[in-house]
């Protein structure tokens, strides 16, 4: 008699390969087609309402109720010239996954016909029942009203199903009485934080011109991908997504020879399928490859602005699964799904943007421009330094725990990796001496700033946080988690620690210093009270 692993060999052994045929040949020609984009909404909105939706969007002007109805009909117009039924409300709860409720445009009428609507009032507010999504304890069981409201800023798309299509608008979730149910919520409040404190420092010191400023990430995706017939075969895994029991397996990862290997052609097929959804969706997804542990692959999108990338990681491993099932394939998401071999993370690249396009954590060969890097590299540092335990509650979960710490994993203590030339640099500053680049560049003692290069340091992937040239890398993330949390803490410490070295610089400049003088005072100081997370 076939035992169940048998069973499932052969199972795999019999699978046909998926016919998998993109809309085009360039991705450019069906990027965004399923997406409500600014050129969307030039040719289905008023110029009235257009201009309404784009001053929310880079603004974050208040939309008017009435404007709103003539949004939605642009919408849903579009929407249904798409091919598209319903629409819903898409939200994250803190589940850590995203939920959504489905209405049908369809509306009958009193001459026994029917219409398809879609009012400014729908599109801007709904209530799905919130009792029982998690809370943290600010509710009693029996409140059950909550409401999803539109968040203008993160543009609505259409998800495709086998039967049908259903247009997402990406909303903020709320209890009746105003506090936060979801992740997003808070996220919008972090974020509108750090852009001031940002904008504040820098416009006061370095460039008067700024007005504005972004938040930068980038997600890179770790995941597993296994043939379904062989997790079926694992009830440990399907119940807990992780093997609790049984040998381990003759081969790990002593070669480690898959990694960056040819990728298998199932795999590959999958993974053109899973790219094409994800194109039409607008998630920018740009690398593919296979990781160290057997079975293991990753997928890294461009960088864009937080809230964006967030929603677009969300919706990524949502389509992810949804793909594995055509493929006859189940993807693995906890953080560590095998005993013995490397678990998946979700490497967060975070990094601060002016309106004037400077990367604030990128280094230059202008010594007097790096005064401003410096600033905000250092108070990356103090403020991880002070709000350790923050970050590392933050990307703490049951799934994460048994990551941390182990193989390549970063350790469960939060450090941070600056490489020796920055170390070199800060410790110059601090004992007042001047430096030299080891490069071909010269001389680097300028205004008592060096030039810094940029890509000097080797990565490192056994820290948590690490800075990695123009940004940091926060590697602790877990695989399955939404990255919301995490950025909610990062962001959050961020703008209150710019703004506690505004304070601190002004203090210094009203008793007389130079503005020069008094920043690098202030620098000195904080380099000297957090260089105990540095690690070499």
């Amino acid at each position: 008699m076939l035992t169940l692993r048998s069973k499932a060999l052969e199972t795999v052994q019999s699978r046909k390969t998926v016919s998998v045929t993109p809309p085009a040949v360039r991705v450019s020609e069906y990027f965004n087609s399923n997406v409500f984009t600014d050129s969307s909404m030039m040719e289905f909105l008023s110029k009235e309402a257009y201009k309404a939706v784009s001053a929310a969007i880079k603004n974050g002007d208040k939309i008017d109720r009435s404007m709103a109805d003539q949004v939605a009909t642009g919408m849903k117009n579009w929407a249904i010239s798409k091919g598209v039924s319903h629409y819903t409300h898409w939200f994250q709860p803190l589940t850590g996954a995203t939920a959504e409720k489905h209405d049908s445009f369809f509306e009958p009428t009193e001459d026994g016909r029917a219409i398809e609507k879609f009012a400014g009032g729908a599109l801007v507010q709904q209530e799905p029942d919130a009792s029982s999504f998690p809370n943290g304890g600010i509710r009693n069981t029996f409140e059950a009203r909550g409401y999803t409201a539109w968040d203008p800023s993160s543009p609505a798309f259409i998800m495709e199903g086998s039967n049908g299509k259903t247009l997402c608008i990406p909303t903020i979730f709320v209890s009746y009485t105003g506090e936060a149910l979801d992740y997003k919520a808070p996220l919008l409040k972090a974020l509108h934080a750090v852009e001031k404190s940002v904008v504040n420092v820098v416009s006061s010191y370095f460039d008067k011109n700024v007005d504005k400023a972004w938040v930068s990430l980038g997600i890179e995706q770790e995941y597993f991908l296994v043939d379904e017939a062989m997790c079926v075969a694992r009830p440990d895994l399907m119940l807990t997504g992780r093997t609790l029991i049984g040998l381990s397996p003759e081969k790990g990862q002593q070669l480690e020879d898959h990694y960056f290997g040819s990728i298998p052609p199932r795999v590959y097929d999958f993974m053109v399928d899973f790219e094409t959804e994800c194109y039409k969706l607008g998630i920018p997804l740009k690398t593919r490859h296979n990781e160290v542990a057997p079975s293991q692959y990753e997928c890294a999108p461009n960088f864009e602005e937080v809230n964006l990338a967030i929603d677009h990681n969300q919706l990524l491993m949502d389509v992810m699964e949804k793909v594995a099932i055509r493929h006859k394939f189940k993807v693995l998401l906890h953080e560590k799904p095998f005993a013995g071999i490397n678990g998946s993370g979700k490497h967060n690249n975070w990094s601060l943007i002016t309106s004037s396009g400077t990367n604030l954590l990128a280094p230059t060969h202008n010594p007097a421009e790096n005064l401003q890097f410096l600033t905000f590299f250092v108070n990356v540092i103090k403020a991880v330094h002070d709000h350790a335990d923050l970050m590392r509650a933050s990307i703490a979960s049951a799934g994460n725990e048994h990551r941390l710490g182990a193989n390549e994993a970063p350790p469960a203590i939060m450090s941070i990796f600056i490489g020796s030339q920055m170390t070199e640099v800060l410790e110059s500053l601090l004992n007042n001496k001047s430096t030299k680049n080891t490069s071909k560049a010269g001389s680097i003692n300028v205004k008592k700033i060096p030039e810094i290069l940029l890509d000097n340091t080797d990565r490192n992937r056994t820290s948590p946080f690490a800075f990695t040239g123009n940004k940091f890398e926060f590697r602790a993330v877990g695989s399955s988690a939404n990255s919301a949390n995490a950025m909610i803490v990062m962001n959050t410490i961020m703008a209150d620690q710019l703004n506690q070295f505004k304070a601190d610089t002004d203090a210094l400049i009203k008793k007389g210093k130079k503005k020069e003088d008094a920043i690098l005072e202030v620098l000195k100081t904080y380099y000297k009270a957090s260089k105990k997370i540095l690690f070499e």
